[in-house]
């Protein structure tokens, strides 16, 4: 249901479920688990097959009590949130559809590259289930005009619109888009890993703030990190003209 392999400092998580990638409830907390089981300096989230994930299995909640639902989302929203708080920088690798619940996961992951014909969607409205929590990632990333108009109108968004909204970092041709990635991932993995999940967790709990809380928690957690001893090495390495590490 989750591949897990290592490349080197990259762990890359390859959704293998049922259903062009539904987030079953036994598919997402696969994914939980296998984020939290990550060990590598960077995490890659791509899928097999045509696209990148339909969103949930409506099958699973044709019929569903109240606190089945409840459990359905609310494993969702964990899930969501484990992407984000884990200390490495998630990648999505993105191909063909990302829709609603698979489209929420794209808007969540730290940053996402995605092949020029993939495409992204919040159809809920058309079935008459609003995707009500998928607007929450959604809306962060593109705004609230973009976001209300995918989520009234259902209709899909090319990948390089995607771009151009800032849902994704960009667009490449399928033929690149896991060489891309894992150049981006790379990219990345050669920073310290401290300096790294220390600045993944002071982007996210300073984004919503008012620009003077965002300093003041900016301001102290900047100090921290220039106590470190990694920075501290590093810094002293760059004053000396000599080589870091």
């Amino acid at each position: 249901m989750i591949r897990v392999e290592q490349e080197g400092s990259i762990d890359i998580l390859t959704l293998a479920g049922p259903k062009r990638n539904a987030l079953s409830l036994a598919l997402m907390r696969a994914l939980i688990d296998a984020l939290q089981a990550a060990r590598g300096r960077v995490i890659i989230l791509a899928a097999e097959g045509p696209v990148f994930s339909a969103g949930h299995d409506l099958n699973e909640m044709i019929g569903c009590t109240a606190p089945q639902a409840e459990e359905i989302f609310g494993v969702c929203t964990e899930l969501m949130h484990i992407v984000q708080s884990i200390p490495q920088p998630v990648i999505a690798q993105v191909q063909g559809g990302a829709t609603a619940a698979g489209c929420q996961l794209v808007a969540t992951c730290d940053l996402a590259i995605a092949a020029t014909d993939a495409w992204f969607a919040t159809p809920g409205v058309k079935i008459g289930l609003f995707c009500s929590t998928p607007m929450v990632a959604l809306t962060r990333a593109i705004g609230r005009k973009r976001a209300m108009e995918m989520l009234l109108t259902a209709k899909p968004v090319d990948a390089v619109t995607a771009a151009e909204w800032g849902l994704i970092n960009r667009a490449v041709p399928a033929s690149e888009l896991e060489r891309e990635t894992r150049e981006l991932a790379l990219s990345i993995a050669q920073a310290a890993v401290y300096t790294v999940s220390l600045g993944k967790r002071a982007f996210y709990e300073q984004i919503d703030l008012p620009g003077a809380e965002a300093y003041a928690f900016t301001r102290q957690t900047m100090a921290e990190n220039a106590m470190a001893g990694v920075a501290q090495d590093s810094m002293r390495a760059f004053v000396e003209k000599r080589k870091v590490g």
